[in-house]
């Protein structure tokens, strides 16, 4: 039966010295506002800072989302060391067959699309763009840049094998060179050569990395094999693999298909470059987490700093309710009641700052939302965040104010009933 009771006593004692912490709090507001304002500063700092770097991530992440996470880019790229550390770029430029063989080597691979660009004019009737991009592409692209076409249709395998002089353009495009809505079955001039347009391709989500925002400019696109026949030059790829999860996957498997094909001996360093969003995405959330710790250790410093402020008052608490504590223990009252009733007074002030701050940290929040083209439009404060800033107020009130609440159980009553 008395096992039973003692969890029905320790709560009933928790409530009385919570209600009587209340009551010293109430009793002097302005002491208890101006001690815990380093709990305060300290909860506002830490869930501002916090809801930033969140903000901030999902901004960045949102950024990545769009790009595409299973992206791998590839390029050629001249070596510091080796046999090839000075050959020219025609050596070192990649060539489409180069590339040979990937469907059937490179199983983390789900799309690849060699890709050139080429540098002239548009033309239709009248109308001329000096600055338009033409690239030439494979129909995989369409998949990898998730950029489908509107109207008419996308290259075949025929286009490329024929070497067709098609084209698919953008509605930038369109309507730059004053073209019908339909412009299917019209043809434009590139560099003096006739193509037809047998499609509409849709336009770029806008990133703030510049990325896309497509709108902006003029894009021409033709079969790959049609625009390396016009003009040998740099050429480059894009790939995607089957998942962000096999990204390194399939980065060692297009890694090793290029050195094959490039007829790279053992020590020989690579000539070319490959890499992946999803490096990009890894290396920005280890750095976040870096940056969201090492910020969160320097604001702790005013949650500690808070603290002594807690210790300090509760010492003063202390000696101004001598005699009380003493005439508590004169009439039965354990060290351990009186223990418990001054530390719960100290996680009680820990608590009220820690409240206070969050609702700083809340305005704050709001007003870093506010402010244009920062990024942090997405800024809020996660839960976790809350949990934390409340669980170090209430470790800071233990771990400060145990020291108090010591020195008071510990007082013996004779002497502090004698206390002036």
């Amino acid at each position: 039966m008395t096992v039973l009771l003692w969890p029905i006593t320790v709560l009933r004692l928790l409530l009385q010295s919570m209600a009587l912490a209340t009551g010293q709090i109430w009793t002097n507001k302005l002491r208890s506002i101006l001690t815990t304002l380093g709990i305060i500063i300290g909860v506002a700092a830490v869930t501002a800072v916090i809801a930033a770097l969140t903000g901030l991530k999902t901004f960045v992440l949102d950024e990545f989302q769009t790009l595409g996470t299973n992206k791998i880019f590839m390029w050629p790229d001249r070596p510091d060391t080796g046999r090839f550390a000075t050959a020219s770029w025609r050596v070192i430029r990649f060539r489409p067959e180069h590339f040979d063989g990937w469907r059937t080597e490179c199983s983390s691979v789900a799309a690849l699309t060699r890709m050139q660009e080429i540098r002239g004019s548009v033309r239709f009737g009248d109308r001329v763009l000096e600055s338009a991009q033409v690239t030439g592409i494979e129909p995989d692209w369409h998949t990898i840049e998730n950029r489908f076409v509107t109207i008419g249709r996308p290259f075949s395998e025929g286009d490329q094998s024929r070497f067709e002089q098609v084209c698919i353009i953008s509605t930038k495009a369109r309507d730059d060179l004053q073209m019908d809505r339909d412009c299917t079955g019209q043809s434009i001039l590139v560099n003096n050569r006739r193509f037809t347009v047998v499609g509409l391709v849709e336009p770029n989500p806008e990133s703030a990395f510049g990325f896309g925002d497509s709108s902006s400019r003029a894009e021409i696109y033709i079969p790959f094999s049609t625009a390396w026949r016009m003009n040998e030059g740099w050429m480059q790829a894009v790939g995607a693999s089957r998942s962000p999860e096999v990204s390194e996957d399939a980065i060692a498997e297009l890694r090793a298909l290029l050195r094959k094909n490039r007829r790279l001996l053992p020590d020989d360093p690579d000539t070319f470059e490959v890499e992946a969003v999803q490096r990009a995405v890894d290396q920005f959330k280890r750095m976040s987490a870096s940056i969201s710790i090492v910020a969160f250790g320097i604001v702790a410093i005013s949650l500690i700093v808070g603290g002594i402020g807690i210790m300090n008052i509760m010492l003063v608490s202390v000696s101004e309710r001598t005699r009380e504590i003493g005439l508590r223990k004169a009439v039965g009252a354990r060290p351990a009641a009186v223990l418990l009733q001054f530390l719960v007074e100290a996680v009680t002030l820990c608590f009220f700052g820690g409240l206070v701050g969050l609702g700083f940290g809340q305005a704050a929040t709001m007003l870093l939302a506010q402010i244009p083209n920062s990024g942090l439009g997405k800024a809020y404060i996660p839960a976790w965040a809350m949990a934390m800033s409340f669980g170090f107020a209430a470790l800071v009130g233990v771990v400060f104010g145990m020291f108090p609440a010591i020195k008071a159980a510990r007082l013996d009553p004779i002497e502090a009933l004698r206390h002036e």
